[in-house]
Parts: C-alpha cells; structure tokens; sequence
C-alpha cells in the first residue's frame, strides 16, 4: 500500500538511471529508426522500431517459448503453454480475414505457408532439443542476449553458424517428401478456418489443465508484481497475457507494412553468409542463395532486409528494457558444459530452422497465424524434440530450479 500512495516525484525517483547501455540502446533506437527511414525508405524504418517494440515486450513479459515448454514437460504445469494457445487465438481472429482476402490497408499482403514434409519434421525436432540446451528460441536468443545474458550470445553465433550450415543442405531436404504449401482457410474460409484454429487451441489448453489439476491439484498463478500502473509497465515485469497481446498487435503491424509476418531466422543465414564471404568463402554456390529473394538479399546491405532490421531493433529494445529493470549486468563467468550446451544448441536451432522453413516465431507463431499446416507439424516435431532436450539438460549442469525468466 505503502507504493501504492508514492508521490510522483517520489515515483520518479524510483527510475534507475538508465547507465550506459541504456542510453546507447534508446540512442540506437531513435536514431537507427530516422536513418533507415531516410536511407531506405519509411516502412524499413517502422519495422526497425517496432523490432523495439517486439524486444521490449519479449524481455519485460519473459515472453519464453523454451521456458513455457520446459516446464510443462519436467513439472506438469502449463500456465505458458495456455497463454501461448491465446496467443495463437488472437493471430488467427486478426490474421486470417486478412489473408484469405490477400490484401490489408490496401496492400497485399501473404502468409507464412511452406510445404509441410521430412524436412519440416526433422528440424523443427533438432530445433526443439536445441531449444533446451541454447537456452532459448530464436526470439529468445536475441531477447536475452540483448538484455545482457553473456551465455546467449555464445548460443546466438553457433545459430548462425548452423544457419549457414542449413543452406548448404537446404535443397537436398526440400528434395524430400512433402505435402503443398496448405492454409487451414484455404479450404475452410477465414471464420471456418479461425473455428478449427480455435478448436486446436482450446482443445491443447485444456490438455495442460487437465495434466496441470492431475499432478498438482490445481492451476498456477501468476506472481504479484511488486510494481503497478506505469511503473511495471515501463520497468517489468509485464504478465503474460499483456505480452502476447503486445507480441500479435506488433506481429500484425509486421504484416500491414511488411506484407508478410514476422520472422527472425532468414537473417541468420543472411548473416553467416556475408560473413562467408569475408573469410573467402563462396556461398552464391549453393542453390539457396541462387533463387531470386536469397541472391537480391546476399548482394544487398543487410539493412535492406527487413528481417535483419527486425532482429536488430529487437536486440537494441531488449537491451532497453534491461537497463529500465535494472537488470543489465553481463557476466562472462560461464562453466565450461554451459558454454558447450550454447554451442550444440546453437547449431541445432540455426540449422533445424533452417530445413524446417523456420523457428519457433517464423514457422510456429505466424506459421500458424497464417494457418499453415507447416506451423502444426512443426509444433509436433518440435515438442517431442524439446522432450529429448529436457532430458538432456541435467548433463550440462544445468540447475533443476532453474528461474523462469532466465532464457526464452
């Protein structure tokens, strides 16, 4: 109640200081935004910010992926996997008229829908058990590492490592058998489409309450925030619901101005290619920089990618809310297994999201929000890998009691 009754002067005085990584990230974030504006073109500019926005809400909610299924799989408790389902709900209700029309604010606009086959099941499952021991997906890959986990960016530049691996064999695993690119309101329309959508999710949620009451007794409850009003909102932590709500509004503004969805891996494989080519190696010699998109990216600044852009407006907006919860302290003291673990986890989530047409925001958030069969099997897949990399984790030394908030 005490808090509660702070005058405002006293409420500000309460801000930390931003330090220097604050001020550098905020630097970056308005200046980065009026630059690639100016230089190429207003919508690069937008989609930069609003990766701020993305790695703002990602760090302050803890948005975790990794987490919300690790802790389903070792304790039974599913609070995040519901959260996720609602997430997903509120895409679909906002993605699918969309879409299924093909344009929106009279632009066109398309989904995140690939074909659905061998190579989609067998990276989403090494992404899946390189989700565990990376500590985190892609989103939360550059959420922490930009919130100043030291660790993370171990993991980060073996992910990119093993996304220019994954174009190296892109061809021979899309080769391999698979289903047509499919979108549920393809055959259903957009409201059959969001009906069985939502049907899927309703039915997964209740799954985790009823695993949830069964090994526990009863549901989880979030954690009081020891912040209210404007100050947990600008400091964190954010509840989840607000995240998801922040993460599909930002995904959506992603397609009105993009024309596609958001995604995050693609600059990766971009990344390590250019950085190929500076080490004297030739990647226009694989065929997934030939086709036209990957060879226009390739020769091109990475600030002419929208996706790259979006990565590193995630990045600075990360490192912002850091500084805003007082909470950015990099520590390079990382025991010897850990630094493997981030290593082989690396390598699995750049490579698996490579062959399986993306990661866990790409493939699994606007995969399903644009209703792709795709985005469904690699949830399967990438679910029973996480099982594996569970199990797994206990070898790297790995705290049982590990806090929830500590990856993605």
């Amino acid at each position: 109640m005490a808090f509660a009754q702070t005058s405002p002067a006293g409420r500000a005085s309460n801000l930390p200081p931003l330090g220097a990584p604050g001020l550098v990230a905020l630097v970056v974030l308005v200046v980065g935004t009026l630059w690639l504006g100016a230089a190429y073109g207003t919508a690069q500019g937008a989609l930069f910010l609003i990766g701020g926005g993305l790695g703002i809400a990602l760090y302050h909610a803890a948005f975790g992926f990794t987490s919300a299924w690790r802790v389903f799989i070792a304790e039974g408790r599913g609070r995040g996997l519901r959260v996720q389902m609602l997430l997903l709900a509120l895409a679909v209700i906002l993605f699918f008229p969309a879409l299924s029309s093909g344009t929106l604010f009279g632009h066109e606009v398309r989904g995140n829908i690939s074909p659905a086959g061998i190579g989609v099941i067998a990276g989403a499952f090494m992404f899946g058990i390189g989700m565990q021991l990376g500590g985190g997906c892609a989103s939360g890959t550059l959420f922490t590492a930009g919130g100043g986990n030291a660790r993370m960016l171990v993991t980060l530049f073996f992910f990119i490592v093993g996304s220019l691996f994954g174009t190296i064999h892109f061809d021979w695993w899309a080769s391999l058998p698979s289903l047509k690119p499919v979108s549920l309101y393809q055959p259903f329309g957009a409201l059959g489409g969001i009906a069985v959508s939502l049907l899927i999710f309703a039915a997964i949620a209740a799954l985790t309450i009823y695993v949830e009451r069964r090994r526990h007794g009863s549901l989880e409850q979030e954690a009081p925030s020891p912040r209210q009003g404007l100050q947990r909102y600008l400091r964190g932590p954010w509840p989840l619901v607000a995240g998801a709500i922040a993460l599909v509004t930002l995904n959506f503004l992603t397609l009105a101005i993009a024309g596609r969805p958001w995604g995050i891996t693609s600059a990766f494989a971009l990344w390590g290619a250019k950085g190929a080519q500076l080490i004297g190696i030739d990647p226009t010699q694989w065929a997934y920089w030939q086709t036209l998109g990957n060879a226009k990216a390739l020769a091109a600044s990475v600030f002419a990618d929208i996706t790259s852009v979006m990565d590193f407006g995630i990045i600075a907006g990360a490192m912002l809310a850091a500084a805003l919860a007082g909470r950015f302290a990099p520590s390079f003291d990382i025991p010897l297994r850990s630094v493997l673990a981030a290593v082989a986890g690396g390598l699995l989530l750049g490579y698996g999201a490579r062959i399986a047409y993306g990661c866990n925001i790409g493939a699994y958030f606007s995969g399903i929000a644009s209703g792709s069969l795709h985005g469904y099997l690699w949830a399967v897949a990438a679910f029973a890998g996480n099982v594996i990399g569970v199990r797994l984790r206990p070898w790297f030394f790995f705290e049982r009691s590990v806090p929830r908030r500590a990856d993605g």
